[in-house]
């Protein structure tokens, strides 16, 4: 297999935005089984208007970096919740994480973490950046509205932060 870049991830996370992935939404059946799928004893009922993270997993898969669903460094839970990802990130130096307080300009490629998107509460979605048009992104996202698509984003306090995986990562 060809190395892992961040410059593929933001190729198959737009794809994957498009195909498009949804949820339980109006009379259809849940087409998750594979973003699912890796995340043992999780089904398509329970993740149905959850797997915002599971989906960034998925594409992050796809792309060809291969990290286990529950890396050492996940203490609250598998990357099918937002918070592993934050763990995940800050606890292997090998990867960035940056706080959106500090001037941080993602690039296509990079995985966003959201406060207060949909919910009154932290780490409550996430999605990998397609583009960036001035003060907004374009992302590639899981569970919009139970379905998978791109949107644009605001460059503000709603990103929590930011992860850079490094070209060919590999976790061991």
């Amino acid at each position: 297999m060809e190395k892992a870049t961040v410059k593929e991830l933001a190729r198959v996370a737009e794809a994957m935005a498009l195909m498009p992935f949804h949820g339980f939404c109006e009379g259809e059946s849940s087409n998750l089984g594979a973003i699912v799928r890796p995340f043992p004893g999780w089904t398509v009922e329970e993740a149905d208007g959850l797997w915002c993270a599971a989906f960034v997993y998925h594409c992050v898969r796809e792309a060809g970096f291969e990290i286990p669903i529950r890396p050492d460094e996940c203490r609250t839970c598998h990357l099918a919740g937002v918070i592993a990802w934050e763990e995940f990130a800050q606890g292997d130096p090998r990867i960035g994480y940056h706080r959106s307080t500090e001037g941080f300009m993602p690039e296509a490629g990079d995985i966003m973490l959201y406060d207060r998107v949909f919910e009154d509460r932290e780490h409550d979605h996430m999605g990998i950046v397609i583009g960036r048009r001035g003060d907004r992104i374009l992302a590639a996202e899981g569970n919009l509205c139970n379905r998978s698509g791109l949107t644009e984003r605001p460059l503000d306090g709603h990103i929590r932060g930011f992860i850079r995986l490094p070209d060919g990562y590999r976790y061991n």
